[in-house]
């Protein structure tokens, strides 16, 4: 009988100490960039999630597939991200030289465990 009842006092014990997983969530934030094409009428979309850019490696959103994904204007970026869970903050224009550049804030929280260090 004891060692009925030790035994379920260790199993009990480690489900309860699995039990405890990290449920924090943290902002995570994303800048979407709307440039004019270059002598076009296209209009050129940037997605900036913070990463570490390099000359040497392809930054670009790319769907499922592992196609560049490509989007036929602002709003449908817009909507993308949308659909994808991340929430509208603030909206900019930025003048270079004779354009603007449009700038779209976008926020969305993640769970602490998915976040890298």
């Amino acid at each position: 009988m004891k060692r009925i009842l030790i035994t379920a006092i260790v199993l009990f014990s480690m489900l309860a100490a699995n039990a405890q997983t990290d449920t924090t969530k943290v902002e995570q934030y994303c800048q979407v960039i709307a440039a004019p094409g270059l002598l076009s009428n296209r209009v050129s979309i940037t997605i900036d999630f913070g990463e570490e850019r390099s000359f040497w490696r392809d930054n670009r959103l790319k769907t499922e597939a592992g196609k560049i994904k490509r989007f036929n204007t602002i709003v449908d970026a817009l909507n993308y991200m949308g659909r994808e869970g991340w929430i509208f903050m603030n909206a900019f224009p930025v003048r270079m030289g004779e354009t603007d550049r449009y700038h779209f804030a976008f926020k969305k929280l993640f769970p602490r465990t998915e976040m890298q260090q």
